[in-house]
């Protein structure tokens, strides 16, 4: 029996009108265009004084008074840990090493996390939670939350977003996010195993010094020839230099750019012109909240920043890093990251149909975003544009503006689906404001296994928090340089650490969902002592 999609075509006939964005190759925008959709897939795509396709003559038009674009694909995204709030970086790092095992961070992000990851009855509210932070940022794709269990199986939460890892589709080729530590230690290994994907996204070279650089370098092999083929895809690659980069355009290589969460940390970014010049396709990321942005607008609005420092890159390219140039390096150009016939319904209207099209997507905020739609299926937006679709949901505030969010649907985790926005926001406030609680009530001895009383042993699941626990994969290849020691896997520093959480957690506030509605995160974010003075100044006009 084959195996279903995770994400059913089966949407109604819809007739949206609007200025559309296709993103297409000769990147075309039509003035007052219309879109024809039936079961989740784009029918037609003109001009409006054109003749009405087949079929769709007694479908009443729904017009948008917007400008359409592609649903946003981000590539890369820690969405678990979005419901932390942003972090006060302290200090200047070189690399990712430094400040992934200090106090302050294991105090406001891993501490917390491993808490909310542990505590029964908070996963389905915190997929919920984080996934609805992507829809009201006309996010339609990002990466998922993985569960890992006391029975060493690992598995996908499933809500409403699509999801790079998982898809169940020949057309929507899995891409793959983590390494084993066997193939992250060894060049060659790490090379067969690129060989059998379509798409790797890893962290490649994490920081701005030599040591952050030297993981990319550790890819050569003894014989010359580099552990690089066209899936690779190397999230963040900031030490990266242009000798480098053109190695890795060379042998088909791609990158993901994640400008805030680089420049908080390392105050510096990628070097995404040297990655141009060399061919490599560039997509683009939010990373997480504690060091990143809620969603993509805001991420977009960092890399125009960057871009007028030095990259030069027009709006345009910057919007198919998060469409088209995001979907040809998933290789799912075939049926998404542009409007045209054949492909996938995925959209995001921005309210109004004037100006630049590329520089209106850079400059939206969450409440000018009136529709989002995955597969033809309205999922977010004005609650008057949901109802003209035929869509009710739950209605919310954003920006000052009423909005629905539709969160139905059959191929979503059962847990999940029983689980209002509303629902997980209030569970996900009580927990942070107890977290020194949850973590004593987690710190308390157990009874003795089952596996000693000859019992069977109850499957358990908990957050896979790569980045805290050993699970046996990786997030990154871990190379050793030149025959050196080995130093693959996380460092791990929670599980080193002996200090009881409970003794210096902190309550903490839910990060809210918009940035909008976050009426204090220009002021963090300019505060952030790695920003750039320049970009400090620029953000304060475009956030």
């Amino acid at each position: 029996m084959p195996t279903l999609p995770i994400d059913p075509l089966d949407g109604p006939k819809i007739v949206l009108v609007g200025r559309i964005v296709c993103m297409d190759k000769g990147f075309t925008v039509i003035k007052r265009g219309v879109i024809y959709v039936e079961n989740g897939n784009i029918v037609a795509v003109q001009d409006a004084k054109a003749p009405l396709p087949t079929g769709f003559e007694n479908i009443k038009p729904v017009n948008t008074l917007g400008t359409i674009y592609p649903g946003l694909i981000e590539l890369h995204n820690h969405l678990a840990y979005n419901i932390l709030r942003l972090w006060n970086v302290p200090k200047k790092y070189g690399n990712r090493d430094q400040w992934s095992g200090t106090p302050e961070y294991r105090r406001l992000v891993s501490g917390p996390m491993t808490v909310m990851g542990k505590t029964p009855g908070l996963l389905p509210a915190l997929v919920r939670y984080v996934e609805c932070k992507c829809l009201l940022g006309g996010v339609t794709t990002s990466q998922g939350i993985q569960l890992f269990s006391n029975a060493g199986v690992r598995r996908f939460y499933r809500g409403i977003v699509r999801n790079v890892e998982q898809t169940d589709e020949a057309d929507l080729p899995e891409a793959v996010t983590r390494v084993d530590d066997i193939e992250a230690s060894y060049a060659g290994l790490f090379l067969e195993r690129l060989k059998k994907q379509s798409c790797f996204l890893l962290h490649l070279s994490e920081g701005v010094d030599i040591k952050a650089r030297e993981h990319f370098l550790a890819l050569q092999l003894a014989s010359g020839g580099w552990a690089v083929t066209d899936a690779l895809t190397g999230i963040h690659c900031t030490g990266l230099k242009p000798a480098d980069f053109a190695v890795l355009g060379s042998h088909g290589g791609s990158m993901v750019w994640s400008p805030l969460s680089n420049l908080l940390l390392y105050g510096g970014t990628a070097d995404v012109a040297a990655a141009r010049s060399a061919g490599v396709r560039i997509g683009i990321g939010s990373d997480w909240s504690p060091s990143g942005s809620k969603n993509l607008l805001g991420e977009l609005k960092v890399a125009k920043i960057c871009a007028g420092q030095g990259a030069a890159f027009p709006d345009r390219d910057l919007v198919a890093m998060a469409t088209s140039s995001a979907a040809s390096i998933l290789k799912w150009d075939k049926v998404l990251g542009s409007i045209e016939p054949g492909k996938r319904a995925d959209f995001v209207i921005i309210s109004g149909t004037v100006g630049d099209p590329y520089s209106k997507l850079i400059g939206a905020k969450e409440k000018d975003i009136r529709l989002v739609m995955i597969n033809g299926v309205a999922r977010y937006g004005s609650t008057t544009l949901m109802s003209r679709l035929g869509v009710t949901g739950e209605n919310i505030r954003v920006g000052g503006t009423t909005r629905a969010v539709f969160l139905s649907q059959n191929t979503q985790d059962p847990a999940v689906s029983l689980v209002s926005l509303t629902y997980a926001k209030e569970i996900l406030s009580d927990a942070l404001a107890r977290l020194p609680e949850l973590a004593k009530e987690l710190e308390k001895p157990r009874l003795t296994p089952r596996s000693m009383l000859g019992e069977p042993v109850p499957v358990s699941w908990e957050l896979a928090l790569d980045e805290i626990y050993d699970t046996g994969l990786d997030l990154r290849p871990r190379l050793p340089l030149r025959g050196g020691i080995t130093i693959t896997g996380p460092t791990r520093a929670l599980a080193r650490a002996s200090q009881p959480l409970s003794t210096f957690l902190s309550p903490l506030t839910l990060d809210p969902l918009t940035s909008v509605d976050d009426h204090d995160l220009l002021s963090r974010l300019v505060g952030q002592i790695n920003l750039p003075s320049e970009i400090k100044e620029q953000l304060r006009s475009l956030w």
